[in-house]
């Protein structure tokens, strides 16, 4: 079993930058494929970045390629999203979500684990 804890997100300005922080607690994330998805009201959750299980290989959404970064420590205890150049439209709920043996796909159903959920809001 794995507990995804989300935390990092805040309101910004446009053009601002944030971390995201994914704590995992019960084990590591050393075998799994890790996932950030957003969704905002009245809207399905959309995939945004994903990192394979070895680390070796990120996918991105086309809307945040190049300014958004995921990655995941050494330890591999916890996963990160770097969101640089922040616009209006990425304000979201965004989620962590953990699929072991993963290869980093974007399809929500491939997840086994998720966290809460952290709100990132950008005014313009």
């Amino acid at each position: 079993q794995v507990q995804l804890v989300e935390s990092g997100g805040g309101l910004v300005q446009d053009g601002d930058s944030l971390r995201l922080s994914c704590a995992a607690s019960g084990r590591t994330l050393s075998d799994y494929a890790m996932g950030w998805f957003r969704q905002t009201p009245g809207k399905e959750r959309e995939f945004v970045a994903a990192l394979n299980w070895r680390g070796s290989i990120t996918n991105y959404a086309d809307s945040v390629k190049g300014r958004f970064t995921i990655s995941r420590d050494n330890a591999k205890t916890m996963a990160y999203l770097q969101m640089n150049s922040l616009k209006p439209e990425d304000t979201a709920v965004y989620y962590c979500a953990a699929d072991q043996w993963g290869t980093g796909g974007y399809k929500e159903g491939l997840y086994e684990y998720w966290g809460q959920g952290t709100q990132v809001t950008v005014s313009s």
